[in-house]
């Protein structure tokens, strides 16, 4: 059945064969799955994207203790949320799954919408993670195009060209609109998510063992390799950072960041925007971001150095406190941050 064309593939033996295949070879413990309610689904799908199953599971048990129901994240404090997201990255994510749950409760009643059409509406929820909501918590028709299934159709269907261009992600989801079914979602989803995750990964796809190999494209074609087409590769700028050091006996003052742009609404040691002069270099460290990379230094002003008064008397969007450092994991840190906190720390207490 060599260079079968996927693209005449029946929708109900393509559906058929997904779900024969999740329930023998498919993942069937995943927190979220028990119970597959709304609230965790949304929960899960946003702290899934950009990272690892592996990764996700502990923090997602932990929001869930600290958030159990769309009303406790309601109304819950920024610094608790930020807190709990701390190291996870992305923290936009964690800022829209609370203005998700704020709209939810104020706008909905707190009652979970069931639509597509509706849930799209919800803020931070696209299209994929409205399919998403439908397929695991109703069981109901939701076409659904993450990292994984695109890499799986676009070798399956040998859609060629840059992976998050307009008309690759059309003919991405007029497959996903035209395959998914309208019975078993639920696990008609998994199944394509756990193909995409276990078998056709991006190095090393275990072709052998898909159940799709005779009809895939890129696999009659021998042109795995090749699909999907590779991201052109950008060169990041880098920027420097300049940071203080202040501890005072067991604080340190910490700034808030604005809700907008790197590191947004999380707690930081006070950015300024040159080296001060009358300070001492204490530590740097190198943190790369989507659009650019940062070599931050961290600098140590002396006791009556000018930077001081400009702290004082700066009229700035930032909110400032002296954190006590025993309370410092109540606080929202960038990863990075936090390491280097606790390595200045070791060091003072050290010295």
């Amino acid at each position: 059945m060599q260079n079968t064309h996927m693209q005449h593939i029946a929708p109900e033996d393509f559906a058929a064969t997904v779900l024969k295949w999740q329930q023998q070879h498919g993942r069937h413990d995943l927190p979220w799955q028990q119970p597959a309610t709304p609230y965790r689904v949304l929960v899960s799908e946003i702290m899934l994207q950009q990272t690892q199953v592996v990764t996700v599971i502990p923090y997602f048990q932990r929001w869930m203790q600290a958030f159990p129901s769309i009303s406790a994240l309601a109304n819950a404090s920024e610094d608790e949320v930020m807190a709990l997201w701390q190291g996870l990255g992305y923290y936009s994510r964690a800022r829209n799954l609370q203005k998700a749950a704020r709209y939810i409760e104020l706008e909905l009643g707190g009652e979970f919408p069931s639509e597509l059409k509706q849930l799209e509406m919800i803020p931070g929820v696209g299209r994929y993670t409205a399919g998403a909501i439908r397929s695991f918590a109703y069981d109901s028709y939701g076409p659904i195009v993450d990292g994984n299934v695109r890499r799986l159709f676009c070798r399956l269907f040998a859609i060629e060209g840059q992976p998050t261009t307009a008309a690759v992600n059309k003919a991405l989801w007029q497959q996903a609109e035209r395959l998914t079914p309208e019975l078993n979602n639920r696990r008609f989803a998994q199944g394509l998510l756990d193909l995409g995750a276990t078998l056709c990964k991006p190095r090393n796809p275990e072709c052998t063992r898909c159940p799709f190999n005779h009809a895939c494209a890129a696999y009659t074609q021998n042109r795995v390799g090749e699909l999907p087409t590779a991201k052109l590769k950008k060169t990041l700028p880098t920027k420097t950072g300049h940071f203080l050091w202040l501890p005072n006996e067991a604080n340190v003052m910490l700034s808030k960041r604005p809700d907008t742009g790197i590191w947004a609404s999380l707690w930081c040691l006070p950015e300024v925007s040159e080296a001060p002069a009358e300070a001492t270099l204490v530590a740097s460290f190198k943190h790369t971001f989507s659009h650019y990379k940062l070599i931050a230094k961290v600098w140590q002003p002396e006791a009556d150095a000018a930077v001081w008064r400009e702290l004082r008397e700066a009229n700035t969007h930032y909110q400032r406190a002296p954190i006590n450092l025993q309370n410092i994991h109540e606080f929202g840190l960038p990863a990075p941050m936090l390491k280097l906190l606790n390595k200045l720390l070791q060091e003072d207490s050290n010295g």
